[in-house]
């Protein structure tokens, strides 16, 4: 296993667990035998899903083991509760779930089918985070629906021996090939400096470009060091042992992208920015004064070539995004968070999180626990944000109606933030430690609003070439 997975295997505890959960909702129904076959014949193709873990005082490795399906693949049926609907009803056991270790005597994977669920079907699943980050496991699970595709075929590599050839493989290669192309689209300067420490050149302008990395390297290893603690808010605290998730209807992906366009900014900046004012309206609504608050949340930036997006393990850095929650006007809301972002485009910050990683995972577990406190103190959320499938899939002939996940927190961090887009809609999801936000469903129910609050505002914005009517100077007197 490699380290960086090792690190994620070892981050499991009594308050977080790292399994990434997800939920697929399907119409009509689909029954059990039939799912237990597709499971068998697409997913154990993937050997990460054949294999469980076997640790020692030298690290983890994955070691084949015989799969019995219907260990994996379990039926579900949810309690049934007065006033309760059927997606309330889900969310409990969603939340329930995200408390129960998966069995380290097995592949450290479970899925929970529901077979009878609003007219249709619901399945749950749980996938330990060592096994894959998120961008790969999207990729297995769309392989599950109706003319999915295999993993490509790959011959078995040898494994590499001791820490130095574990280091060059894993980490140095990493961080100066495999991350200089999937960081191009965070930052042209960043991809060309980085490259060269695998082809440095000759001459005084390679010699500057190596300068200027070598400072940006020094700089974001500063920043985050002496990165300071957020705003102490009701979300920040010390976790309990119960979970509780939420996921709003989608928004139409298109209404985003035409906000996003009109005021020059990404379709994550308006993303972003409506999680942060939908946070900012919820600890409003509990009374709290949120004048100048902000909220960090850690940020995976994918580190893989699009190439490999199939392969499993762990790719991906981590950048600390602060969300203005303070700010109620939500044009210029969405403006802070765009200059927050542009100020990340370039930065090493994610590949020092990388290195960060490898190295945790190849200390004992209290070294790496003290190592990676320094992420785990200074956030209040994980956030992530995953582009899914643009068309509506099917499984086993049923429809893929809707489908959410939730990122695992770890070390204290209570709050959970997902988006994820599927065929044409934005969906937004929250995981929450019952003791800090006991419920999620108040932050998402102020997410939509919040895109409308925007686009009403955009709207009524000039359009570019008009002029602004100003009032008579009587009226203005």
């Amino acid at each position: 296993m490699s380290k960086v997975d090792t690190a994620w295997l070892r981050m499991d505890s009594a308050s977080n667990l790292m399994a990434i959960l997800g939920v697929w909702t399907l119409r009509p129904r689909v029954g059990y035998e039939e799912l237990c076959a597709r499971i068998e014949e697409r997913l154990l193709k993937y050997d990460r899903f054949r294999q469980r873990v076997e640790e020692d005082a030298t690290g983890a490795r994955w070691v084949d083991h015989e799969v019995d399906i219907r260990q994996h693949v379990v039926r579900e049926k949810l309690p049934r509760h007065r006033h309760a609907d059927a997606q309330a009803a889900l969310q409990h056991r969603i939340g329930e779930l995200a408390m129960v270790p998966l069995d380290r005597a097995r592949p450290l994977w479970q899925m929970h089918l529901v077979e009878d669920y609003d007219g249709g079907s619901a399945l749950i699943v749980r996938i330990h985070h060592c096994i894959a980050d998120g961008v790969a496991l999207i990729l297995v699970t769309m392989s599950l629906v109706d003319g999915g595709l295999p993993p490509p075929q790959r011959k078995r590599r040898a494994r590499a021996d001791g820490t130095q050839e574990w280091l060059a493989q894993h980490l140095v290669q990493p961080l100066a090939g495999l991350a200089v192309k999937a960081l191009d689209a965070a930052g042209e300067n960043a991809a060309r400096t980085l490259a060269m420490v695998l082809d440095p050149g000759k001459g005084a302008h390679a010699s500057l470009e190596l300068a200027h990395l070598g400072y940006q390297l020094v700089s974001d290893a500063l920043a985050l060091l002496l990165m300071p603690d957020d705003s102490p808010t009701r979300l920040k605290g010390k976790p309990g042992n119960q979970k509780r998730v939420a996921w709003c209807p989608p928004l139409p992906l298109d209404e985003v992208k035409e906000v996003g366009k009109a005021l020059g900014c990404s379709i994550n900046d308006v993303v972003l920015a409506c999680v942060a004012g939908a946070i900012g309206q919820y600890l409003r609504a509990q009374g709290d004064d949120v004048d100048g608050v902000e909220v960090r949340a850690m940020v995976p930036v994918n580190l893989r070539a699009p190439e490999q997006a199939w392969k499993l393990g762990n790719h991906f850095g981590l950048v600390p995004l602060v969300l203005p929650v303070g700010i109620a006007n939500p044009v210029e809301r969405v403006y802070e968070v765009r200059k927050r972002m542009a100020a990340l485009k370039g930065s090493t910050q994610p590949l020092l999180a990388f290195a960060v990683l490898a190295i945790a995972g190849l200390l004992v577990k209290p070294a790496q626990d003290a190592v990676l406190d320094l992420f785990r103190r200074k956030a209040t959320a994980v956030m992530t944000n995953v582009p899914g499938p643009r068309e509506r899939l099917e499984l086993l002939g049923a429809t893929l109606q809707d489908c959410m996940f939730w990122v695992p927190q770890s070390g204290d961090i209570g709050l959970g933030v997902s988006v994820l887009s599927y065929a044409g809609g934005v969906q937004f999801g929250v995981m929450s430690d019952t003791l800090l936000c006991p419920e999620p469903e108040r932050i998402i129910e102020r997410f939509a609003p919040e895109f409308e609050r925007l686009a009403l505002i955009t709207m009524m914005l000039p359009w570019p070439g008009e002029e602004v009517a100003r009032p008579p100077a009587s009226a203005a007197a």
